[in-house]
């Protein structure tokens, strides 16, 4: 997969997964906030903030199972009362799939869309998504 950028943040190369038929993978998909931002965990600390959230199209042969986010970190804001829960920096979301009983052996690729909000330490910006590909082998 190529690295897919979508203004302040990009999702960075991820890993080719390979399992048989009815077992457990997990793809761990990197992500790069650009410097001076950062953007809502996937459980935001105010209701009216918009979550990191991986969701999956149609996959095929990968079912989608639990994700699994980076701890978040307490930041204040100027714009905000409280402090926020957020993620800063490169982190990594692990997707956990299982092999379908029945996927054909070979390779596939599982498509999957990456929303958050960003914000910068004075005000949050449109909430945008990005595309995120992990690329499997069912052996």
């Amino acid at each position: 997969m190529q690295a897919q950028s979508s203004g302040y943040l990009t999702v960075g190369r991820t890993s080719t997964v390979s399992g048989k038929r009815n077992a457990s993978v997990e793809a761990r998909i990197s992500v790069s906030v650009l410097p001076g931002f950062h953007v809502n965990s996937n459980k935001p600390s105010e209701e009216y903030l918009i979550p990191l959230k991986l969701t999956w199209t149609a996959t095929g042969a990968l079912q989608p199972g639990a994700i699994v986010y980076p701890m978040p970190t307490q930041e204040k804001y100027e714009f905000a009362e409280k402090p926020l829960s957020v993620l800063t920096g490169n982190f990594d979301i692990v997707a956990n799939f299982k092999v379908a009983g029945n996927a054909s052996a070979g390779p596939g690729s599982a498509a999957g869309k990456l929303s958050y909000q960003a914000c910068n330490n004075r005000a949050c910006f449109a909430p945008k998504t990005v595309n995120v590909t992990v690329n499997y082998q069912i052996q």
